[in-house]
């Protein structure tokens, strides 16, 4: 039944290259800096092993889908310092609400050209308590992201970008519209450096390269269970050390020891250390 209703909307959905400049034009009017587009196929063509079960396929989850469209908002760096701590928990739930909004609707923009869409939601569990039962969502953002040519997998299993190394979250629509797919990003970004990796307060990351390497997903959820109790999740050290990323020229932080050596760095050590004392319990 799925092969037949993708046979039936690739007879009626030919490559659309002026809708995809509409949905480009869309998102730079919502201030959205990454946008990339994967077709369904590259799921069932992946590129590294191992890969996730076919349930997991934006075509298992939406039969419709021809495409999807994945869009990024930046973690702003100098707030993500601060965490763990309120003002990073705010900012990452700010980041993820917009994200919702925007692929909710880019969805309806779809759906009023005629393309059946859905938008997938930034976080696809209820909460921690869900995450310590069961810690996987119905749908992968970061493998859209990377399926859509927006970056590839670091150390630290999240996906790093040239603009904002793992500093960005990601949202997807997957859709019936047939758009032209950005090619995968060249070369890797990752520099193997193990910051992520030494600074892990739980020791939840594998020195090998993902996806050898894999998180211990059940220690990484019970540490942000225990910073959720005091109200500053998550905990964000593994993408705020990351080296990777032209937002650390902006902000000035091309020195990693500046987490690490408080008797070089003093103001901004001491700047965290006031954020931290409030807002949580």
């Amino acid at each position: 039944m799925q092969s037949f209703l993708l046979q039936e909307w690739n007879n009626i959905a030919p490559m659309n290259e002026e809708l995809r400049r509409a949905l480009e034009q869309r998102c730079r009017r919502m201030e959205i800096p990454l946008i990339g587009v994967a077709d369904v196929e590259r799921w069932i063509k992946p590129p590294f092993q191992p890969w996730m079960p076919e349930e997991f396929y934006p075509q298992s989850i939406f039969p419709a889908a021809r495409s999807v469209i994945v869009i990024g908002l930046p973690v702003s760096l100098p707030v993500l310092e601060s965490s763990p701590s309120i003002w990073y928990r705010e900012m990452y739930s700010t980041v993820n609400s917009l994200l919702d909004q925007y692929t909710y609707r880019l969805s309806n923009f779809l759906n009023e050209k005629g393309y059946p869409s859905v938008f997938v939601p930034r976080d696809g569990y209820m909460g921690i308590k869900a995450l310590l039962k069961n810690p996987v969502a119905f749908f992968s953002h970061r493998h859209a992201a990377y399926l859509a040519g927006l970056g590839n997998f670091g150390t630290n299993n999240m996906l790093l970008t040239p603009e904002f190394g793992p500093r960005v979250r990601f949202g997807s629509v997957f859709t019936a519209a047939k758009l032209p797919a950005d090619p995968l990003l060249a070369g890797e970004l990752c520099t193997r450096c193990m910051r992520c990796v030494k600074m892990c307060p739980v020791e939840a990351l594998d020195q090998e390269d993902y996806p050898q390497g894999l998180t211990d997903k059940k220690s990484c959820s019970a540490h942000s269970a225990e910073l959720n109790q005091k109200g500053i999740s998550p905990c964000g050290i593994c993408i705020k050390v990351c080296p990777v990323g032209e937002d650390r020229k902006l902000f000035r932080r091309e020195d990693g020891s500046i987490y690490s050596r408080r008797d070089k760095h003093p103001a901004e050590h001491r700047a965290w250390e006031h954020v931290r004392r409030y807002g949580g319990l």
